[in-house]
């Protein structure tokens, strides 16, 4: 489903109503995060149904080391030849070389809306097959406020340490307006910045936005 131009989401049920973004700016397609299969097949019939192949994923940028979100990263750089990136903190676990960190067996409150998620956690803090995935090694290391294709990294830890979201600037209606509204929020000097799309920054969060400021005027 479209639901920004160039911005296509993709969804299925396993893996705890998993998400994935393929992102089409005209000049290539990037993939934020892979889903819960191994054999990509979602993504796969995604890019088939823009009318583009494998060859045109450019890059597959990985918001963080869960299972649920790396299942189809071995095959899609295989087919693809596609450049993966992740936070540096996560990269051994997307290679394979270290499991992710463990979650609790605490139910998250309120409960009816987490139910259908809950699994996922069980498997997640019990270490139970499949929680693994097939390992693939990361080409680049994220870095906050870089850009990357059509986005601008953030780093947003919590949900795991190296956590990250993604920005693209080329929804703002006026650029030069946004950019000093991103500078006034950075003198601030907020301990937390709540968004409407992605994850909270709550880490050194006045600095992200600062750094945001600086690379929406290059």
């Amino acid at each position: 489903m479209e639901i920004a131009p160039g911005v296509h989401s993709l969804g299925q049920k396993q893996g705890g109503r998993v998400h994935a973004f393929l992102l089409d700016d005209g000049t290539g397609l990037t993939l934020i995060d892979t889903m819960y299969d191994a054999d990509a097949r979602h993504v796969l019939e995604a890019i088939g149904g823009l009318g583009r192949t494998p060859a045109d994923l450019k890059r597959i940028l990985l918001t963080h080391g869960h299972k649920s979100h790396l299942g189809g990263v071995a095959t899609l750089k295989r087919l693809s030849g596609a450049t993966v990136y992740a936070h540096e903190w996560e990269a051994d676990i997307v290679a394979g070389e270290r499991k992710a960190q463990g979650v609790t067996l605490r139910p998250m409150r309120p409960l009816r809306p987490y139910l259908p998620v809950y699994p996922l956690q069980i498997v997640l803090a019990l270490g139970l097959p499949p929680g693994d995935h097939p390992p693939c090694p990361v080409d680049r290391p994220l870095q906050d406020g870089e850009r990357v294709g059509p986005v601008v990294v953030v780093e947003a830890p919590g949900h795991s340490p190296g956590h990250v979201a993604f920005w693209w600037p080329a929804f703002n209606l006026n650029p030069a307006q946004q950019r000093v509204s991103l500078g006034r929020m950075a003198e601030l000097d907020a301990a937390i910045v709540a968004v409407g799309h992605g994850e909270p920054i709550t880490e050194n969060a006045a600095a992200a936005v600062g750094k945001l400021a600086t690379s929406a005027g290059r």
